[in-house]
């Protein structure tokens, strides 16, 4: 499945039926959810219910029947994920579905909308109000036929509205191979170190942005509650977090697109973050450095490579030699290796690739590969 998406060109009167509807959505969604509560209905029941909530609200029968059922899919989806965590006895919460307050965004399937020829502008069909509204990417929509749009998304960010086509098509990449093998370690000083030696710097997008952030908080705080002046500051605020967001998740994309198109087996810790945030004292730096993100990315960007990537146990990779295996112990604040037995001297994050990429070597094959070897 392919998304692909565009900003939305329009009137206020458009954007405020976006609103509407957005809020009808989140309307169904919780009904739906105190059905399930109250009766502990299935699947089936929602999706029945949606046709209930049509009749009994002038509202609701506005919006389009499908788009009445993506919202029931939606408290389904939360349902289900609740009786997923508990049948694998998952620890802590279970994530028990709660009631949404703030939804920002709405589905259509394949009716209710129709695109335009020429893949420039989209009509929204049902009574919403929506109506006519100028795509403004360069995405080419229109070279897809309109069968293998499964999905239209219409999202609201605090930059304006997009629009999101879920295009059932395959991306098909054809990897050439490279001979090299890999072992990556992420850290906080450089954001990976690589077997080779090869260091990332941190980009450090939230520290960087965070005196701006700061001083847009305090105008926001110093705003009369209710105001127009207090909305325009939390959407101020709202951007500037938008853009720190945006900026992660390109550096995170470009580092997993380069290293998986020059290598043919990529190995990396399998580091815990939930638990690694749980320290307070390092939790705003371990966000900011988007590890989660980046490995996300380098085992989507594998996949269409069939690039295979493990994942190692994190134990020791820092404290064994990578030369001859002897354990040195080392506080965090050591940077450099320097072996006892066979007189090593190494940088502690490139001593920590080398014995990833030695684990994984160890172990093709076995669990933790997450994509086959190329024959």
């Amino acid at each position: 499945m392919l998304i692909y998406e565009y900003k939305l060109d329009g009137k206020q009167a458009q954007f405020t039926a976006i609103e509407e509807a957005i809020r009808v959505v989140q309307f169904i969604r919780n009904k739906c959810l105190r059905l399930w509560m109250d009766h502990r209905a299935t699947k089936h029941d929602l999706q029945c219910y949606c046709a209930i909530l049509a009749k009994e609200f002038s509202f609701a029968a506005r919006l389009n029947s499908q788009a009445r059922q993506a919202s029931a899919d939606r408290a389904w989806f939360a349902i289900a994920r609740f009786y997923e965590n508990c049948t694998q006895k998952k620890p802590g919460k279970k994530g028990f579905p709660r009631f949404q307050h703030d939804n920002r965004s709405m589905e259509y399937k394949t009716t209710g909308w129709k695109l335009e020829p020429d893949g420039r502008h989209i009509t929204f069909t049902d009574g919403c109000g929506i109506g006519r509204l100028r795509l403004v990417g360069t995405r080419e929509i229109e070279t897809f036929p309109v069968k293998q749009i499964k999905r239209v998304r219409l999202i609201r960010r605090a930059d304006g509205y997009y629009v999101q086509f879920a295009v059932h098509a395959e991306r098909h990449i054809e990897h050439a191979p490279t001979g090299k093998q890999i072992g990556i370690d992420v850290g906080l000083k450089a954001f990976s170190t690589d077997s080779e030696g090869a260091t990332v710097e941190n980009p450090r997008q939230y520290r960087k942005a965070e005196k701006r952030l700061k001083r847009l908080q305090r105008r926001l705080c110093k705003k009369q509650k209710k105001s127009k002046n207090r909305q325009k500051a939390r959407q101020a605020v709202a951007r500037a977090h938008l853009k720190v967001q945006r900026q992660r998740e390109d550096f995170a994309r470009k580092q997993a697109n380069a290293l998986v198109r020059s290598h043919d087996l990529i190995a990396f810790e399998d580091v815990q973050i939930r638990n690694m945030v749980r320290n307070r004292r390092l939790a705003k730096s371990l966000h900011d450095a988007g590890w989660g993100r980046f490995l996300l990315w380098v085992r989507y960007y594998a996949a269409l490579h069939h690039v295979p990537v493990i994942a190692v146990s994190p134990h020791f990779t820092s404290q064994d030699c990578s030369a001859c295996g002897t354990r040195v112990k080392k506080t965090l604040s050591v940077r450099t290796h320097i072996c006892t037995s066979c007189g090593m001297v190494l940088d502690r994050d490139h001593n920590a690739a080398i014995n990833i990429l030695q684990k994984a070597l160890s172990t093709v094959g076995q669990t933790g590969t997450d994509a086959p070897l190329r024959a």
